[in-house]
């Protein structure tokens, strides 16, 4: 405690606060005491699978960031992101899965480490793609998956991605929604059988965005979230939500977090459908809100 922040003062608790993340990061792969301390009830098997897999919330550098957020915290159904960083790419997925039950669980994670393991291997978007389809068919033959796998390039400015039957991607450019600047051509669902026989790959689709672009990621149980009277929470607050942050110079981090707040309020305090969100930030001058 201390009666005033100095700028001394501030930055001295702002070295202790990077120095305890570090600690805490590092001590909670292998010691449950910051888990249990963070949980207010038990966990069900499916989310503690999901989570056992998920990255950190944000990564990023000073070209460009992504962070995500994903609810409902103790009973996940079959939603799931992951997001990594080779050299100059920054590499974006995000799953859901069909159903609420571990079979669900097990769809995304093996949808996850289909991708991961593709990605590792050097593969590009189309080959990844094919990959995780491959494993669904394989080992899943009943289940399948939405998704959106996606990579952008810190040095160009190049998005590209991949769209398995998934919400389009939406684009927001000097603080508005660049209306269907994303959706393209549908396709169906990962997993499904007969469309790995298919020697078509799937499309990967590429625009150039601007500095300061940001593209929003989600799943349906974001614009499909309804109050008592039915009303969804809808494509249109939802952008307006991120729009009015970037305007206000929010770190993205702390938008998302407000953000799945308002959705969780919005619906009574609950969550009918697990609801996940992606934002990815293409900053090439190095203007990154917040602090990463």
């Amino acid at each position: 405690r201390t009666p005033a922040i100095d700028e001394p003062r501030l930055r001295r608790c702002q070295t202790l606060a990077a120095l305890l993340a570090l600690v805490i990061t590092s001590k909670r792969a292998y010691s449950d005491t910051y888990v249990r301390r963070t949980r207010a009830r038990d966990v069900q098997l499916r989310t503690e699978m999901l989570r056992a897999f998920l990255p950190p919330r944000t990564l990023g550098t000073r070209r460009g960031v992504s962070t995500a957020v994903l609810e409902p915290a103790y009973e996940l159904g079959g939603d799931a992101f992951d997001h990594s960083l080779t050299r100059d790419t920054l590499h974006a997925v995000i799953l859901d899965a069909m159903g609420h039950d571990l079979a669900s669980g097990l769809t995304a994670s093996v949808a996850m480490a289909g991708a991961r393991s593709a990605r590792r291997n050097g593969a590009d978007l189309a080959e990844l793609t094919e990959n995780v389809e491959r494993a669904l068919v394989t080992w899943l033959p009943e289940r399948f998956c939405t998704a959106i796998f996606a990579t952008l390039d810190l040095s160009t400015g190049v998005f590209s991605w991949a769209n398995c039957a998934h919400p389009a991607p939406l684009l927001i450019r000097r603080q508005r929604l660049v209306e269907a600047a994303l959706e393209r051509t549908p396709e169906l669902p990962l997993g499904l059988d007969g469309v790995v026989a298919d020697t078509t790959p799937r499309a990967v689709h590429r625009v150039t965005l601007e500095p300061g672009d940001q593209v929003l990621l989600y799943t349906d149980g974001v614009t499909e979230a309804h109050d008592s009277e039915g009303r969804m929470f809808g494509l249109e607050r939802f952008a307006d939500f991120v729009i009015r942050a970037a305007s206000a110079d929010e770190p993205a981090p702390e938008t998302l977090r407000r953000l799945i707040h308002d959705i969780h309020e919005h619906q009574r305090g609950t969550f009918t459908d697990d609801a996940t969100i992606m934002l990815l930030e293409w900053t090439p001058g190095g203007a990154v809100r917040g602090h990463l």
